[in-house]
């Protein structure tokens, strides 16, 4: 199981298509809300992250609707990588965990950040933001049953 021994660390959800979050588990880093750094500067080193993966895609409108990936921020450093020419995005190094993808449904009655359980979609419309301990450690005791 996962260690939270770091002294308070915060626990945070990425909102990112699968697709990408594979590219980051793959770098070891994560991009968030469109390559914005002011999210990835809210988090220290040892701070937890769980990536929330609404769509298999992100221009694509195949639901994955999945916690697809989680890690654990690797120092303390928010940089910018050149991936074209007119998009040069901030990222973060993450060191992410084996883990199994976990479907959202069957959690939802049991997370307290989601408070109106029929529009649960809602607070992930924000792209990034910060969760207690015991919905982490909820939702990372699932993706990590089987590894």
């Amino acid at each position: 199981m996962i260690s939270t021994e770091k002294q308070n660390p915060k626990y945070w959800v990425a909102v990112v298509s699968q697709e990408h979050t594979m590219r980051g588990v793959a770098g070891g880093f994560m991009q968030v809300c469109h390559g914005k750094k002011s999210p990835l500067q809210r988090m220290r080193e040892g701070d937890w992250l769980l990536v929330y993966s609404p769509k298999i895609q992100m221009e694509g409108d195949e639901k994955c609707q999945a916690f697809t990936a989680i890690g654990q921020a690797a120092d303390g450093a928010v940089y910018q990588f050149q991936m074209s020419e007119d998009f040069i995005p901030f990222r973060r190094n993450i060191r992410f965990e084996p883990c199994q993808q976990v479907a959202i449904a069957p959690l939802i009655a049991e997370l307290d950040f989601i408070q109106n359980k029929k529009s649960w979609g809602y607070p992930f419309r924000f792209g990034f933001f910060e969760i207690s301990e015991k919905d982490f450690t909820f939702i990372a005791s699932k993706m990590l049953e089987n590894e």
